[in-house]
């Protein structure tokens, strides 16, 4: 899956001559962290968050009264206290690549964008979104297991089809190797069922050991 998919397009946005007085009230309206900072046809020069402003804030410490404080905060611009080294990646890179890369880079947005211009923006919120998709854990009605597999050719495919003939339906599979290269890697697999209990049972039957196993929650 690529960025683009993800990726919020409706972007909040500002120009340079921008107020940092206005900029708070903008993230607080929309609910963001980040700000990109662009020039005329959304080009991307520059990122304001949350953080940048907390830093703008008046120390207790200060001398200067509340009017004064207000009073220079007032003549600020985003151009004054944007950071201009921006990380950003293109609505074709890879969903994990750009999550690299955020946790490469320590940031918590990626503004994307296309030749320079801005079309988008992927947030920490939507890599997790992602992962949660991904994984299953907000499809409905779905058993959950976790099995421990040689890490042979064959043996991931070999449990999938026992689901299946078992009466089981594949939601979503994620099968990571064991960092320690034990010889064994996980099998996390969601699936659906008209008896996930005989599921269960009949894997157990065939020699599986199930480390893990929910079955789908009732509704209401």
């Amino acid at each position: 899956m690529y960025v683009e998919q993800i990726m919020s397009r409706n972007v909040a946005k500002c120009s340079e001559d921008t107020r940092v007085t206005h900029l708070s009230g903008m993230m607080h309206e929309h609910c963001i962290h980040h700000l990109p900072v662009v020039r005329g046809e959304d080009t991307l020069v520059g990122l304001v968050s949350f953080r940048d402003l907390q830093r703008l804030s008046p120390s207790p410490a200060t001398t200067l009264s509340v009017g004064e404080a207000n009073y220079l905060l007032g003549k600020l611009t985003a151009s004054k206290v944007m950071h201009t080294q921006v990380v950003t990646c293109s609505p074709d890179t890879l969903v994990e690549d750009a999550a690299y890369l955020m946790r490469r880079e320590g940031v918590g947005c990626l503004p994307v964008t296309r030749d320079g211009r801005l079309v988008g923006i992927v947030t920490v919120e939507d890599m997790l979104d992602f992962f949660l998709e991904i994984t299953g854990c907000t499809s409905e009605r779905t058993a959950r297991i976790a099995v421990r597999l040689p890490d042979r050719t064959g043996e991931l495919a070999k449990l999938l089809s026992s689901i299946n003939t078992a009466g089981g339906y594949i939601v979503t599979v994620v099968s990571p190797q064991h960092p320690d290269r034990s010889g064994m890697r996980l099998a996390i697999v969601r699936y659906r069922a008209d008896e996930p209990q005989a599921v269960d049972r009949r894997l157990r039957q065939l020699g599986y050991e199930l480390i893990t196993a929910s079955l789908p929650q009732p509704p209401g």
